[in-house]
């Protein structure tokens, strides 16, 4: 069985889709949460509940040649995901995913449409 090449750094890249249609790579050190990254790239997430997965304000879209590589979603995210805008059958809330060396190259859209918890 051939062993996994070790990886030079603890850093990871992601490619965000912005709504507009442009492509948006950021570079994140595994264990950073999605939300956090996105965030940091400029990514129009708000996470109003600072990833305490009490809103759906960091909902992305998980291209599908990615889902099937994360975690499955808990019954709690998929409540939340019910309240999001835009939802499509690969959403999630970013604030639970945690990137991992298996996410190298993870493509997230950022949906057109938002809803701020907050104010309805």
């Amino acid at each position: 069985m051939p062993q996994r090449r070790r990886r030079e750094s603890d850093e990871l890249k992601v490619q965000f889709l912005t709504s507009q249609g442009n492509a948006v790579s950021a570079e994140a050190e595994i264990g950073t949460r999605l939300l956090e990254l996105a965030q940091a790239a400029g990514m129009p997430l708000e996470g109003t509940c600072e990833g305490q997965m009490a809103c759906s304000t960091c909902h992305v879209i998980v291209e599908p040649d990615w889902f099937d590589k994360l975690p499955p979603a808990s019954a709690d995210e998929e409540d939340m995901l019910d309240l999001a805008a835009g939802v499509t059958r690969t959403s999630r809330l970013s604030c639970q995913i945690e990137l991992s060396e298996d996410l190298e190259g993870l493509t997230v859209r950022i949906p057109g449409v938002a809803r701020d918890m907050q104010f309805g």
